[in-house]
């Protein structure tokens, strides 16, 4: 008996990459296709919202990011024992698309992939391409672009599918939007998959210089790391505010849906998810990002209107205080930008990825 064909998703490190490789396993599962998600441990942390038919396989990956000397000198060892793990499993069944998604976890996967002559393709999510991916840019048959333009390599060419996001997000796609108002409001504050200290610092400074009457409207939910969520819960405490503070949220959607205004960094799946949904946001761009990836992503929300941009630099009390200001007190504007972030969305972007993985493996 023939098996279905087999489809193996290279990713891991954090939410940012895992995220689009759930929601393209979540498709490729309903074409009847079989999915493997090549990870490291970092990256497992984050397989929960997969699909249970999807099969996690662990391999050894390493970076050199991080660590002391020792570990950087271990990091060739380590990676070359995941990519002979590898091809090991790839030979035994051979996958016919392999995709990368970025992230150093995804190099074993994308090394033995390329080296055995499998069909592989990327999928980058931000403006400017990862380190990983731009390795493995010359060397695959096709680059899907999340965000667009995306920069690439001289030579190269990318395809604009947006980027994928959950079933759980997208069955919230243009949820009717609650304008502003004299009535409960919900503010949503996230930092992408690992939280932001920035935010724990400058939002409950600037939501303590809001007029009494916005705050006597407002429930907000934030997160915030472990070690920062105590102090961010008391401080809204002390403002007599009703709060939620946790370091994860596991329903992202639902409150998303339900926010009047979301406060996030501008890491790739955050922008999709809030665009999709249809929200008014504040970004914050993580300036540590090298290549600045973050402010690329908002880029296009920013222009249509959808969205405002703070640079950390300008990311104070008092200049958060009044974006959010200008926003909840004025409805039609918050609806108008809500109507904004709906326009740039792209819902069907794991449909697209889909569609060029079948085409790529020369199925019909």
């Amino acid at each position: 008996m023939t098996q279905p064909p087999l489809l193996v998703l290279a990713a891991g490190g954090t939410g940012g990459h895992m995220f689009p490789a759930q929601a393209v396993a979540e498709v490729m599962l309903a074409r009847g296709w079989r999915v493997v998600l090549s990870t490291d441990a970092r990256g497992a942390r984050y397989t929960g919202g997969f699909p249970s038919d999807v099969v996690i396989e662990q391999v050894s990956s390493a970076t050199f990011a991080k660590g002391g000397l020792m570990s950087k000198i271990l990091v060739p060892i380590r990676i070359a024992l995941g990519i002979t793990t590898a091809r090991r499993k790839m030979r035994r069944d051979l996958p016919n698309v392999v995709v990368g998604f970025g992230g150093y976890p995804a190099i074993p996967a994308m090394g033995a992939a390329t080296s055995l002559g499998v069909p592989c393709m990327l999928h980058e999510q931000n403006g400017v391409l990862g380190r990983v991916n731009q390795l493995f840019a010359p060397r695959v048959n096709q680059i899907a672009c999340g965000t667009w333009p995306t920069e690439l390599p001289h030579g190269l060419t990318g395809h604009h599918v947006g980027n994928p996001v959950r079933a759980e997000i997208l069955a919230r796609h243009a949820a009717g939007y609650i304008e502003p108002g004299d009535h409960p409001m919900s503010l949503l504050v996230i930092g992408g998959s690992q939280g932001a200290r920035i935010l724990s610092d400058v939002v409950p400074a600037a939501i303590a210089l809001l007029p009494k009457s916005l705050l006597n409207n407002l429930r907000i939910a934030q997160q915030a790391r472990e070690e920062d969520r105590a102090r961010v819960q008391a401080a809204y405490d002390d403002m007599g505010l009703r709060a939620d503070v946790r370091s994860f949220f596991d329903d992202i959607p639902e409150r998303m849906s339900e926010a009047q205004l979301v406060i996030s960094r501008s890491g790739a799946s955050s922008v999709a998810d809030i665009s999709v949904i249809g929200r008014p946001s504040i970004f914050v761009p993580l300036a540590a990002a090298i290549r600045d990836e973050q402010t690329a992503n908002a880029r296009e929300l920013v222009a249509a209107g959808g969205a405002r941009l703070l640079t950390e630099d300008a990311f104070t009390p008092e200049a958060l205080a009044a974006e959010i200001q200008d926003i909840l007190t004025n409805g039609p504007q918050a609806q108008s930008m809500a109507e904004a972030a709906l326009r740039c969305a792209k819902p069907e972007a794991a449909n697209t990825l889909a569609d060029m993985i079948v085409a790529l493996a020369g199925e019909t």
